[in-house]
């Protein structure tokens, strides 16, 4: 059954910003309700204005599946909006771009083959990018495409909780989409001349004195910013550290591979030869099972396992939400937990996120690039449990705000689970101190590198 939806007061101002402004970048933190004050702008547009014709909504492949279609048949206001996918194969999208409808969804690595396909014929008049930050790269397929097509579309809004999570160089390509280089230049380079220092011998910019004070006033008439804690009451988050112990001999091969580099298996040397790859090397290590050179899952502990198995049991019965770094992790994990008789199901289908919604799901199990935007997933319980982290700070927090948003009603509890000594370590401190750049990884595991080397001297 709909609802009514009585908008708060800073959804009503946002709702009115995108009425009013053809261009805007709509910065609300997870949890805000981004998607149903866009859903009420277009409503409006259309239907009351006559300003829209149809919309397009670009949007990480889960959330295009999914949230927006069942954003809009929430609510009496939306439920009559024609929401059409732009989905599956070839033929199939062919099919939806020219079926009648008002809102028409497709995932973002989609953009150039629509682009491409439809051409001259280009027939949506405001587009909507979901999770902007995703076309923050200049040099991408999806960033060039949307580019080309810009000219063509009179209204763009950008949703995004995380407009620069890795610094300023972030919001060039995104402001552009927007106005088309008025305010921060036509060119990257332009902007990186203007307002940074370039570093030649580590290919890095740093911020010019006074630089972001800058970008932000020359931004300001066209974005939106806002914080959830300054909106909402919502329940507190309980992080939880969870040290894991490796026994004797997974100690020995994680230890090894630090020192030498390889870890000796009966199946063969698996080897590390660059920093980066010695890091997920360890990652794996630290969850119980690598890959060998050929692919093969060679399983080394079942430390990690057995922390899960105990902290479920803590549980009591309570539904969590499982996050995964490799596929092997989710492999073992099913394996483990099939014992328990447990109601499992991988986060694939819009019906998982149904099914976990509803209460018919013991465990639902995720990777973070996969759920990290947009899934409503509060109403099927209040316990993340991360099996594996990983080093983006933007994937940990938007996977997090998959329980922590409005509707929970609930403490939603984060627990991390740590082998102790282990890289999991340095990557819970890098997200602690937002340190989470490709630089911190490969400082941090020099930094162990030499710490092994000097005690094994």
């Amino acid at each position: 059954m709909s609802q009514i939806f009585k908008p708060y007061a800073y959804q009503a101002y946002s709702i009115r910003r995108m009425i009013e402004d053809p261009i805007l970048g709509l910065w609300q933190e997870m949890g805000l309700g981004k998607t149903v004050c866009a859903l009420t702008a277009i409503n409006d547009l259309k239907f009351n204005r006559f300003e829209v014709a149809r919309a397009l909504v670009i949007a990480p492949k889960k959330v295009a599946e999914s949230t927006w279609a069942q954003e809009a048949a929430k609510w009496e206001h939306t439920k009559h909006l024609r929401v059409v996918p732009i989905m599956g194969g070839a033929d199939k999208r062919k099919r939806a771009v020219w079926s009648p409808g008002d809102i028409y969804l497709i995932s973002r690595d989609n953009v150039p083959w629509l682009v491409d396909y439809v051409g001259d014929r280009w027939r949506w008049d405001m587009v909507v990018v979901d999770e902007a930050t995703s076309f923050k790269n200049p040099s991408a397929k999806r960033f060039l495409a949307l580019k080309r097509i810009r000219p063509r579309v009179q209204r763009v809004v950008e949703l995004t909780g995380t407009p620069s999570p890795q610094g300023l160089l972030d919001l060039w390509a995104q402001i552009y989409l927007l106005d088309q280089g008025e305010r921060l230049g036509k060119y990257i380079t332009h902007y990186r001349e203007r307002y940074f220092e370039h570093n030649p011998w580590a290919h890095t910019y740093a911020p010019k004195s006074g630089a972001e004070t800058a970008i932000r006033d020359a931004i300001s008439d066209i974005c939106v910013t806002m914080r959830a804690k300054d909106y909402l009451d919502l329940p507190p988050v309980v992080v939880e550290d969870i040290p894991v112990a490796l026994d004797d001999k997974a100690k020995a091969a994680y230890q090894q591979m630090e020192r030498d580099l390889i870890l000796q298996t009966p199946e063969g040397d698996i080897t590390a030869t660059t920093a980066a790859a010695l890091s997920n090397k360890l990652q794996q290590l630290c969850n119980g099972a690598v890959y060998a050179e050929g692919g093969e899952v060679v399983e080394v502990h079942d430390c990690k396992l057995d922390a899960l198995d105990e902290l479920l049991e803590a549980l009591a019965g309570q539904s969590v939400l499982i996050f995964y770094s490799f596929r092997h992790d989710a492999s073992r994990i099913r394996e483990r937990l099939a014992k328990r008789k447990l109601r499992i199901r991988a986060l694939d289908r819009p019906e998982d996120v149904e099914d976990w919604n509803a209460g018919k799901l013991d465990v639902l199990l995720a990777h973070p690039a996969s759920a990290g935007y947009g899934l409503n997933l509060q109403a099927g319980g209040n316990h993340v449990i991360w099996f594996g982290l990983n080093w983006s700070l933007e994937l940990y927090q938007q996977a997090n705000k998959r329980l922590h948003r409005q509707g929970q009603d609930k403490p939603v509890f984060i627990h991390h689970l740590l082998v102790q000594g282990g890289r999991d370590e340095d990557i819970a401190a890098a997200l602690h101190d937002k340190a989470t750049t490709q630089d911190s990884l490969i400082d941090s595991l020099k930094a162990r590198i030499k710490r092994v080397k000097g005690e094994t001297g």
